[in-house]
């Protein structure tokens, strides 16, 4: 086994100087055992790749050793989003899918994830058994060599998107952003082949993602938001580095809060279709509220979308999602997918515009605002500051009564005026964040204030 591999939130992710290619074959060879152990020996597989010069050589490198064992290869004719990859082992009836993305992280990483045969994100039992079977890779003596073919992904997931959404988007005029990674000429021929009158904003490949890492937030969107207001466009839509995760912008608010967004789609979906929602502790309670108001429910799942994809499964969701960007819908793999998101999120704007959906929302429902701060915590701390957080949560936080308290993932706790913070240790960096949501800005000013004072003993 190798210490420098090690799967996280969402696959192993590291900078190019470990993220090696013997390190890569190890993960190929180990996905190989993991295979043989689930009853899928030499069944075909898939592997993906995203836009980073990198990503072709280690994807080729992978389909090696998996053909070396037996197992018939299919790889995309050219990077392509994650959320392809995952509707390709649905529709081929695949064993699974390796995919070689870092996503959003800046241009000196890359990293490969595990796809299982459901198409929807692997839990931590199967990313454990893969990491336990870490080797050197070794062809199978007694097995006949796989082929590796390159096929056309992208067809067979839009003609599937346009099946599952009735989007007639003629009048709609949209600029699609895609951050130079692997949406371009995915995301915006979809929403052109659905009638949407698209301009193209950073779709050209560039290996060093315009020198602003590929993570579709505030700061990063500004330029879309200026092109939305240049062009006169109804929507701004942009996607990640891999396209698995959204965020839009609208004429009025520029960049639209991923939690707000969450809710208007959800609120679009529920005008034609039913089914509750999932969303993660982090993600607002506006989704209750919109549920509430059609008889549906929402349930609530720790943080990171493979609990999310497990809980829609059970529940039978309409929608699922979290406040990062990433959603699905019913009758899709249950991955999350920016691609697909983005024809949900045109249709939903040819319906009723964003700014006027969540105008409607807010005078039905009331406003929401939401927040998060970090404080540093080395890891080897953050076990004993959340027991230690157990014996010292307040009855009142910031003069208003807990309701009570949810400890899935951290604590979040409720208070008796619909407000709450929830305190969680960071997945991916030595922190432990802190979010809040409350009526006003001021408030979740107080709760965030709040909320650090408790760690900050502790850390």
């Amino acid at each position: 086994m190798d210490d420098a591999i090690a799967f996280g939130t969402d696959g192993w992710r590291a900078t190019l100087d470990v993220f090696t290619t013997p390190r890569v074959r190890m993960v190929a060879q180990a996905t190989v055992d993991h295979l043989v152990d689930v009853g899928h020996a030499g069944d075909p597989v898939a592997v993906g790749y995203d836009a980073r010069p990198t990503s072709r050589e280690f994807a080729e490198e992978i389909a090696d050793v998996l053909a070396a064992n037996g197992h018939d290869v299919i790889l995309p004719e050219r990077d392509c989003p994650t959320p392809l990859v995952a509707h390709a082992i649905a529709e081929r009836d695949l064993a699974g899918a390796l995919v070689v993305t870092a996503s959003h992280n800046p241009p000196e990483y890359n990293g490969v994830k595990f796809i299982p045969e459901d198409g929807a994100p692997a839990l931590p039992h199967v990313t454990e058994a893969i990491e336990a079977h870490l080797r050197p890779p070794e062809a199978d003596p007694d097995a006949e060599r796989g082929e590796i073919s390159e096929v056309d992904l992208v067809t067979p997931h839009a003609d599937h998107c346009r099946d599952l959404v009735d989007a007639d988007l003629d009048g709609l005029d949209v600029v699609y952003d895609a951050m130079h990674g692997s949406g371009r000429d995915v995301t915006d021929r979809l929403l052109e082949s659905a009638g949407a009158d698209v301009e193209r904003h950073r779709c050209e490949r560039d290996a060093d993602f315009g020198g602003t890492p590929p993570e579709p937030d505030d700061a990063n969107l500004q330029g879309l938001a200026l092109a939305v207001q240049e062009h006169d466009a109804d929507l701004g839509i942009a996607n990640d580095g891999d396209a698995d995760r959204i965020a839009v912008v609208t004429p009025e608010r520029g960049f639209l809060d991923e939690n707000r967004f969450f809710a208007a789609t959800y609120d679009f979906l529920l005008d034609e279709r039913s089914g509750p929602a999932v969303r993660t502790v982090s993600t607002s309670s506006l989704v209750d509220r919109v549920a509430e108001a059609h008889g549906e429910e929402v349930y609530e799942t720790v943080v990171g979308f493979k609990w999310i994809a497990e809980e829609m499964k059970e529940c039978d969701a309409l929608m699922g999602g979290e406040e990062s960007g990433g959603f699905s819908i019913k009758g899709h793999v249950r991955e999350k997918d920016g691609v697909l998101m983005a024809l949900v999120a045109a249709a939903a704007a040819a319906e009723e515009s964003y700014d006027d959906r969540v105008d409607r929302l807010t005078d039905e429902y009331g406003e929401v605002y939401q927040s998060k701060t970090s404080v540093d915590c080395p890891n080897d701390r953050k076990a004993a500051v959340v027991s230690e957080l157990a014996d010292s949560l307040p009855d009142a936080v910031a003069g208003v009564d807990v309701d009570g308290v949810n400890d899935a993932d951290g604590f979040k706790v409720r208070l008796v005026d619909d407000s709450w913070i929830l305190i969680r240790p960071s997945g991916t960096e030595p922190k432990m964040r802190v979010y809040a949501e409350a009526g006003s800005e001021e408030r979740v000013a107080e709760l965030l204030d709040a909320g650090r004072d408790l760690v900050e003993p502790l850390a």
